[in-house]
């Protein structure tokens, strides 16, 4: 292959894929600025921030494959982290502890998914009004107040590093990310995920259980969401009710951005972890050129509507070409 081919290939790859045109951008950025961001412990940083919402992004991009969303995540993620602390601190044994949070998460999506798929009710009223009640039930719990946990071997979970330097939670990111693009890829799962996003109708007339898979969807959402409270409230070795306040609605949003469309069946595993890089190196960047949280907010919003706007825009523009 020429390199005049090569470069013609990787122009139409980083034109379909507007996500990796922001990062190098951003990248490029900090080039003319004098900051730690070029620094190995910035970027372990990053990736190590990035693991929480990139472990419910994974779960996440499930559901809006099948032209769903699910914005209960938040809420899902504080719960399990405060179920597991309390249950900790009364001398539950650790595993089991996070086995039942786990399963706390694996409930709730069952819920939404029932809710969903079998009312026939709207994902976006449903799983917003799910978050609300489980951020309820987080506050009561702890009488809004952070609970720390009792046990120090809770920390070790997601504390610990390899090789000296490099977080376990990144493994974990790595792991959990390889399994799912494994099974969207070369799973028959994962290929009814795309179908039934892709045209539900067709999906249900070829064969395929869609209620089934569909609402096994949402239970991986909730699961995993879950999985990546019961981290955060190990990195943090505490439980709290504010945590994941906006966890749901930004996890949507990066999942989109990476190119995973809320129309269902474009997307996957790697576009989603792209979205939610883009936004937290959108946030790293904006932290070392010290920007203020509120002229944050205000950027990271208006970037997020561009984005989404542009990349609504362009598949508008490929409909009315095709």
């Amino acid at each position: 292959m020429s390199t005049k081919s090569v470069l013609i290939k990787t122009k139409k790859i980083l034109l379909k894929q507007k996500a990796v045109l922001a990062i190098l951008a951003m990248i490029v950025l900090m080039l003319f600025f004098d900051t730690q961001f070029f620094t190995v412990y910035n970027w372990l940083n990053i990736f190590r921030s990035v693991t929480v919402q990139g472990i419910i992004a994974m779960g996440v991009t499930m559901t809006v494959l099948c032209a769903a969303c699910d914005l209960s995540v938040g809420g899902t993620m504080c719960l399990s982290g405060v179920i597991a602390v309390l249950m900790i601190n009364f001398g539950v044994p650790i595993p089991i502890a996070c086995l039942c949070a786990l399963l706390s998460g694996a409930l709730v999506g069952a819920v939404n998914g029932f809710l969903v798929v079998h009312q026939r009710t709207e994902p976006f009223i449903i799983t917003l009004g799910m978050g609300t009640l489980l951020k309820g039930i987080s506050q009561l719990l702890t009488d809004a107040h952070p609970i720390a946990c009792t046990n120090m071997s809770f920390m070790q979970i997601a504390n610990t590093k390899i090789l000296g330097q490099i977080p376990i939670l990144i493994l974990y990111m790595l792991v959990i990310f390889l399994l799912f693009f494994w099974i969207l890829r070369f799973t028959n799962y994962g290929r009814n995920c795309y179908a039934i996003g892709g045209n539900y109708e067709v999906a249900k007339y070829s064969g395929i259980n869609t209620l089934a898979i569909k609402w096994s969807a949402f239970i991986i959402s909730g699961a995993m969401a879950a999985l990546a409270g019961i981290l955060l409230s190990s990195r943090m070795n505490s439980a709290s009710s504010v945590y994941g306040d906006n966890t749901g609605m930004l996890v949507n949003c990066g999942v989109v951005i990476g190119g995973t469309s809320f129309a269902g069946g474009v997307g996957g595993a790697a576009e989603s972890f792209i979205g939610i890089f883009v936004l937290q190196l959108m946030t790293n960047c904006m932290d070392c050129l010290g920007i203020g949280s509120y002229v944050q907010e205000l950027l990271q919003g208006i970037i997020i509507v561009l984005i989404l706007g542009f990349d609504c825009y362009s598949r508008l523009k490929k409909r009315e070409h095709a």
